[in-house]
């Protein structure tokens, strides 16, 4: 199943991608293939990953305390935020409600990663 990153959730991941290499160099990647492993779980066992509502979803990484946020929309798997789980919960829950139209299935195959 492919999958669609939210603009604001891109964003996410790039600045802790930035935040962890100025912790420790490297650690940025670490977190990034952390993050993309998770991803290709989701992407594998999409309803194995417990329902935060009816049609949202969280995955965990491992390492990090983060929890990949998403909903299945036309058949792809929109990721809406790549969430710290120890600060603002549920700030993500107005990107689960944006207007469907981002979601249409045109948009997303125009805006899907090719295959990793």
């Amino acid at each position: 199943m492919n999958f669609y990153l939210h603009p604001q959730a891109e964003a996410e991941l790039v600045d802790t991608i930035e935040y962890y290499d100025t912790c420790d160099y490297g650690l940025g990647l670490e977190f990034a293939e952390e993050v993309y492993s998770t991803i290709s779980l989701i992407r594998q066992y999409p309803n194995a990953c417990p329902q935060l509502s009816t049609n949202t979803r969280r995955g965990l990484t491992k390492r990090f305390p983060y929890g990949i946020i998403f909903q299945i929309q036309s058949g792809t798997i929109s990721i809406i935020a790549i969430a710290n789980l120890h600060k603002r919960p549920n700030y993500w829950k107005n990107r689960a409600k944006e207007d469907q139209a981002c979601y249409d299935k045109e948009y997303i195959k125009s805006h899907t990663p090719k295959e990793v």
